[in-house]
């Protein structure tokens, strides 16, 4: 589980790394584009300032599409991991006060739950890539199926509800035998 956590999250950082280039080469030829437009280069050097432009500096066509589709791919990438290591906020104010016994009941409760909430997530990230998928509906501008950013995320979700499936089922036996199984040093917060 580990592995597969880690690569999922590997994944969702170089898919990031891409978005965040996309970005910066998006603004810097908006930027581009602008200065060539400007009067100055107009009136100044017409013919340098129009062969640019002709190159199609400018920014990315799409990429608001591209950012939003990799975007919630990347955050679904990430939540695995974030799963198994016991990574989510939580805020302990009135349950630090409680015997460790409780805290480990309580604990196993709110995976269990958890667990039960990503696996609705999972699958109604599935109804909503079919609905996609049937109705046909592209983006706006670069006009590739809506139902291809659902399906990237579905792959995430689906890695994340079968790891939270694993924390669970680890809480429960860990609650039940009051051994520990998921070590702490590793994050994990079982």
């Amino acid at each position: 589980m580990n592995k597969l956590a880690r690569h999922f999250a590997l994944l969702g950082g170089t898919v990031l790394s891409l978005l965040i280039i996309q970005t910066c080469l998006s603004v810097i030829g908006r930027s581009v584009n602008s200065i060539l437009h400007n009067d100055f280069f107009q009136t100044t050097m017409p013919g340098f300032a129009n062969t640019l432009l002709a190159t199609g500096v400018g920014p990315i066509n799409g990429d608001f599409e591209l950012t939003e589709a990799g975007m919630a791919f990347v955050i679904f990438a990430f939540i695995p991991l974030c799963q198994l290591n016991g990574g989510h906020a939580s805020v302990d104010i009135f349950t630090s006060k409680l015997p460790s016994a409780v805290n480990r009941a309580l604990m196993m409760v709110i995976e269990v739950i958890f667990a039960l909430v990503l696996i609705v997530i999972a699958w109604q990230l599935l109804q909503g890539m079919l609905s996609k998928l049937n109705s046909g509906q592209t983006t706006l501008l670069l006009q590739y199926p809506v139902w291809w950013g659902y399906a990237f995320c579905l792959m995430g979700a689906a890695v994340t509800a079968i790891i939270a499936i694993y924390v669970a089922a680890i809480c429960v036996l860990e609650f039940s035998t009051g051994t520990e199984i998921l070590p702490a040093e590793l994050g994990a917060d079982h």
